[in-house]
């Protein structure tokens, strides 16, 4: 796995989709603008832009308790909705061939269309990538080189699947999948606990049982058993939504090169999040002299 397909899984699950474990930051107040108008196209700088793609959500109850009941809890997932978000924050990343410590990122994500972000350390701009629903562009300033890669390869190479509604979802604090009947559902302590699955991935959503909110995410496929856990923490308040402010993944996986299982950590603290009207740029565009990666 070389440093740019490194680069790659860093960026796309989320330079962002968070990693240590259990690490509570406090918040002041927190800048928002008002926001919750419907998606729509713009222009910007970036090649490609996708459809837009709603995501939806669902969550359910056993019948019979005092639980509220199956379609309640389904309908009533508090989903963060958004025109376009701004945040920035704080990012560190740890696998077996990196090691970074508490980067500086700026996020940009036109819901369910764009992410954009820029990475720097000690005030300087080394990385800026740009997610769509089809690929996932970076730019490496300093070894002036920029990598272009598929989703399903992407999958291929780190046996994980991967796509754009999960790292949308890693960011803001939404359920990945659309809605769509349960397919398995019970209260499991503190949570209601909504089984979903994808072609041959499983995905488990631990809803908090008072506001709704998703806590946790376990992903796991099927025949791998690669695993991404997504857990969220210290929710504050955002344009009347709660949104997690902290966001920490771990990503185990078995590499087909040695057949070894790895780990892959990753934490986000935002520190300031802004939910907009106005379309903030997505400035993206590659130096003629700098070389593509394979």
């Amino acid at each position: 796995m070389n440093k740019h397909l490194l680069v790659a899984f860093f960026v796309s699950i989320l330079l962002q989709s968070e990693g240590c474990r259990r690490h509570h930051m406090a918040h002041g107040s927190h800048s928002t603008s008002v926001s919750s108008a419907p998606t729509q196209t713009d222009s910007t700088l970036a090649n490609n832009p996708a459809q837009n793609v709603p995501a939806d959500s669902a969550a359910a109850t056993r019948p019979g308790s005092s639980r509220p009941g199956i379609e309640e809890a389904r309908t009533n997932v508090a989903e963060i909705d958004f025109r376009y978000l701004t945040a920035k924050s704080k990012i560190s990343f740890k696998s077996q061939q990196q090691d970074i410590d508490n980067a500086n990122v700026n996020i940009r994500v036109r819901k369910d269309s764009l992410i954009w972000l820029s990475v720097s350390k000690l005030g300087i701009e080394a990385v800026r990538g740009l997610i769509t629903r089809d690929s996932i562009t970076i730019i490496d300033k300093i070894h002036r080189e920029y990598s272009v890669y598929d989703f399903p390869t992407l999958s291929k190479q780190f046996n994980f699947n991967m796509n754009f509604d999960l790292l949308q979802a890693l960011i803001v604090g939404n359920l990945p999948l659309p809605k769509r009947p349960a397919q398995k559902i019970k209260n499991e302590r503190d949570y209601l606990l909504l089984r979903q699955s994808e072609g041959k991935v499983l995905v488990e959503n631990y809803i908090g049982e008072q506001d709704r909110k998703l806590k946790k995410l376990m992903v796991t496929e099927q025949p791998t058993k690669n695993t991404l856990r997504l857990d969220y923490e210290d929710f504050a308040s955002l344009n009347n939504f709660l949104f997690p402010y902290t966001s920490l993944v771990t990503v185990d996986y078995k590499s087909k090169a040695d057949g070894q299982f790895y780990q892959t950590l990753l934490r986000i603290k935002h520190n300031k999040v802004e939910l907009v009207d106005k379309n903030p740029g997505f400035p993206f565009s590659i130096p003629s002299s700098y070389t593509r990666r394979p």
